[in-house]
């Protein structure tokens, strides 16, 4: 029975190969045959006499070294003008199956170290998202009628939205300032001919809340710069907006204390 062994550096005839010439410094396309020969057939008698049975592989190459190195001794053929005939490297061959061996191994270096990465990543286990998902979208199972009449359901309730959203843009835009709600209570009064209101009198629209904001913003500006006057009898009673002689004056001493001018 014969095993596949791994000692030391290497495992198998071609890395015990490779493992020699890079020991030795020589470069792969040029094998000094006769010196590797040797050294390989060395190392596979020291694994004989370990009582290890060495693999049919690494006699095979053993064998295929030898014949190399016996081709290598060969006389070379003479031309007739003396000059010795050109004939193919008997070491190409096998310097094609190192080359091809040495670009595999990298390969499986490089995958033996992703797969390392790989074992180092935990994921998370799938899990059944069924329970998440809900029923089905009913309208698949609804015939030609059903889903029209569904459809233009839809398109009402998209106009719908459409127009609520265009309405609340309007209003947006629409909405005044405090400063322009200052002048229309010095018009109020100035139209009214009046000194005092009922502050309800002054909001234009008391069902919204944005204009009655506004208009008490307002008159609190105006009552810092002394152009009205303001009274509660009791709390959260009616308030009582009084316009004082400075009402209409362009220009006034804004946030100065009584008596300075």
């Amino acid at each position: 029975m014969s095993y596949r062994v791994k000692l030391n550096v290497f495992e198998g005839p071609f890395d015990l190969l490779v493992y020699l010439i890079e020991h030795a410094q020589m470069s792969i396309y040029d094998i000094k045959i006769s010196e590797i020969t040797s050294q390989y057939l060395s190392y596979v008698e020291k694994m004989k006499n370990a009582d290890i049975n060495v693999s049919a592989e690494f006699m095979v190459l053993a064998a295929a070294l030898v014949e190399i190195k016996s081709r290598m001794l060969l006389p070379r053929k003479t031309t007739d003008d003396g000059c010795a005939e050109l004939a193919e490297d008997p070491r190409t061959e096998l310097v094609e199956k190192l080359v091809e061996y040495k670009r595999f191994k990298r390969i499986s270096e490089m995958l033996a170290c992703r797969q390392e990465e790989a074992s180092m990543q935990f994921e998370k286990p799938q899990e059944d998202l069924s329970v998440y998902t809900g029923e089905p979208d009913e309208y698949f199972n609804l015939d030609i009628e059903q889903f029209r009449r569904a459809f233009e359901q839809f398109l009402v309730r998209k106009r719908r939205i459409e127009e609520i959203r265009e309405h609340h843009k309007r209003t947006e835009k629409q909405r005044i300032t405090t400063e322009i709600r200052m002048e229309n209570i010095k018009e109020f009064f100035r139209q009214s001919n009046v000194d005092e209101a009922d502050f309800r009198e002054l909001i234009y629209k008391r069902d919204d809340k944005y204009d009655v904001a506004v208009t008490f913003s307002s008159v609190l500006e105006m009552m810092k710069e002394k152009r009205l006057d303001a009274s509660q009898k009791y709390l959260f009673g009616d308030i009582t907006v009084k316009a004082t002689e400075h009402l209409f004056d362009e220009n006034t001493d804004e946030g100065e204390p009584d008596g300075q001018q």
